[in-house]
């Protein structure tokens, strides 16, 4: 008679792929509130998180939508978008008196100069303090939106894909502005301190 050796059944966080357990007890093992960022197809979401033993405490969260109660008329999940729900992530983070925190990205790769490090280049801007290098973060024109700028009006001279690529914008009837955007914006947000 044959004897299998018993199964062990991962935790349902892990067997569904939604937790890294090893990643996640390195940053608890820091002491440091954790800034999670997500971003979802619509949005990029933030919290300031807390661990405490009876389980994680928000203290602030910030949601890329709230960008258009400033004034932000364009996507709310492209990288300057992502810089400023950073910097505004910054600001009301500095009001409760939190300067510090470490990046807790989940289980998505981190690439250089993409939303995710244009959102930190905007809690650093912001003044909070988080571990991160100075070349992760993306250019001064790609977060003034200048890249996108430039595209748009390339594609409305040619007519071809404009229709569905930009077709909010165009229903809108917005203009490619998007760095005077991002300067209105992020003036407003830093008069909020």
């Amino acid at each position: 008679m044959k004897r299998n050796k018993p199964r062990t059944v991962l935790y349902r966080r892990k067997r569904t792929l939604q937790t890294d357990y090893r990643k996640r007890l390195k940053l608890l093992v820091g002491g440091l509130p954790r800034i999670v960022v997500r971003v979802t197809n619509t949005q990029i979401i933030a919290q300031l998180i807390v661990f405490e033993p009876q389980g994680d405490r928000v203290l602030c969260t910030t949601q890329s939508s709230e960008l258009q109660k400033l004034g932000w008329l364009y996507s709310t999940k492209n990288v300057p978008a992502a810089y400023l729900t950073g910097l505004l992530f910054g600001t009301k983070a500095i009001r409760q008196k939190q300067k510090e925190g470490i990046l807790d990205i989940g289980l998505r790769q981190f690439m250089h100069g993409g939303r995710i490090s244009a959102f930190v280049k905007g809690v650093v801007d912001a003044g909070m303090d988080v571990p991160v290098g100075e070349d992760i973060f993306p250019r001064a024109e790609k977060i003034q939106g200048k890249h996108i700028q430039e595209f748009m009006i390339a594609q409305s001279s040619s007519k071809s894909t404009t229709g569905k690529q930009f077709a909010q914008y165009l229903k809108n009837n917005l203009v490619p502005q998007i760095a005077e955007a991002v300067q209105a914006v992020t003036k407003k947000i830093k008069e909020m301190k």
